[in-house]
């Protein structure tokens, strides 16, 4: 059997970038071999044209000049690796504008213009592939868009950030102080020097955006997504949390009923210790999706990283060239905002459990009193935790877990016991996410 020669421009030669290349360059004859398809790295274009990297580009492939990769008819598939919003969109489209296919990685372009970029792809008769921007090495673009085409997807619960997720392992694990945890992640790689986009839980709702659009057929706006990161956690709470049989993780979370009213948030979460989602530690990643038909199924592994996204990227170049992307792409119909943005829930009317901590002062009354919050605002609690010791101010930390409730409930009581003079402080409050496990 004849190969096909399909040949490809790189935008972007960074981490990622020189990852993509590498597997180009040295893989060719195992790609090739296994599916047909010879792929040749026809352009690379950078600013940066000076910089060693780790892979020896063929003499004249590295350039400056976008116009030499739009102007190239030979190019079937260009692959932007630029990162941020503004110069990477103008990179796409004009890559569509000049014939190509698009290959991504950019989970935030896709998530603040993905609707506008699907457009303009369907208009110049092209595809965007994209599998690389929201876990990584994980296939779950794909398993989603094919492998779970019969189900009405009802739920997905995700750890798609890696350094969040180090990061809460650590503090859980080593019982080390936020600061701690988060020094080592920066040492390791796992997180950037400028961390804000990871803890302040900005990346996760980059990714659910694009998962639920996909998942629940809807066009997703940012704003649809409450966000909450891993700032505030404590290793204090993450222990009493313990205690109490349960883990924290930093949850992506996308939630769609039968009348078609989805939840996407993004928040800390206890979750029950034996659950699987609890079990994955470090910098992987895993998310679990519940199908009408084939029931839970979760996908897990390495999701950041230059070669295991640089093999997320290679996939969907081959998927590209062998015209199964375009095919898929065709058919991504998405429901427009006109009709999707009144089946968004407001965070306000979201029903779930509660972890409230409150430093109380060492005196009678206080079960009494915090009984009498929650109460007034129709919240039963389900436990409490009590330690003795004195802590600031002679307080003692009491921990509170609640029934299922809804959120606007929550916020009101929190406010109520604020101003109470028998609790010192601000009260913590993290949510309890009951992810029902698919069991015999």
């Amino acid at each position: 059997m004849a190969e096909q020669i399909v040949k490809v421009g790189l935008v972007g030669f960074g981490t990622v970038g020189t990852g993509v290349a590498k597997l180009i360059t040295e893989k060719a004859d195992s790609i090739a071999a296994k599916t047909g398809i010879r792929l040749e790295l026809a352009c690379v274009v950078d600013i940066d044209t000076t910089t060693d990297r780790p892979v020896k580009l063929p003499e004249g492939i590295l350039t400056d000049d976008l116009n030499r990769l739009l102007g190239d008819e030979t190019i079937q598939i260009g692959v932007e690796m630029v990162g941020g919003t503004d110069v990477a969109k103008q990179v796409q489209l004009k890559m569509l504008e000049a014939g190509k296919d698009v290959v991504t990685a950019n989970k935030a372009l896709l998530a603040e213009h993905g609707n506008e970029l699907y457009r303009a792809a369907h208009k110049n008769n092209r595809c965007i592939a994209f599998e690389a921007s929201c876990a990584g090495g994980i296939p779950i673009i794909s398993a989603i868009r094919t492998g779970l085409t019969a189900n009405n997807i009802t739920a997905m619960y995700g750890i798609v950030n890696g350094t969040c997720n180090y990061i809460l392992t650590n503090m859980t694990s080593k019982d080390e102080d936020f600061s701690e945890a988060l020094a080592q992640a920066q040492e390791k790689g796992y997180a950037e020097a400028d961390p804000t986009l990871d803890i302040s839980g900005g990346d996760s709702a980059h990714k659910l955006a694009i998962l639920a659009s996909i998942a629940f057929g809807y066009e997703i706006s940012l704003e649809d997504i409450f966000v909450e990161g891993i700032e505030g956690i404590s290793k204090d709470d993450i222990r009493y949390g313990g205690e109490m049989g349960y883990c924290l993780k930093l949850l992506a979370i996308g939630q769609k009923d039968e009348q078609g009213k989805v939840s996407l948030r993004v928040h800390p979460s206890f979750i029950a210790k034996d659950s699987s989602l609890a079990r994955v530690g470090g910098p992987f990643n895993a998310v679990s999706i519940f199908g009408s038909a084939v029931g839970q199924v979760m996908y897990y592994g390495r999701g950041a990283g230059m070669m295991p996204t640089a093999s997320a990227v290679i996939a969907d170049i081959i998927d590209v060239a062998l015209g199964n992307s375009a095919a898929t792409f065709r058919h991504l119909h998405l429901k427009p905002r006109s009709e999707t943005e009144q089946l968004i829930e407001n965070i306000d009317d979201c029903m779930s459990r509660f972890y409230i901590k409150v430093m109380a002062k060492d005196q009678p009354g206080v079960v009494a009193c915090y009984g009498k919050v929650l109460g007034d605002n129709q919240i039963s609690i389900s436990g409490a935790l009590q330690h003795e010791g004195t802590g600031p101010d002679n307080t003692v930390p009491v921990v509170i877990t609640t029934h299922t409730t809804q959120q606007k409930n929550i916020t009101a009581a929190l406010n109520d016991l604020e101003k109470l003079d028998v609790f010192s402080g601000k009260p913590v409050c993290i949510r309890i996410v009951d992810i029902p496990e698919d069991k015999d």
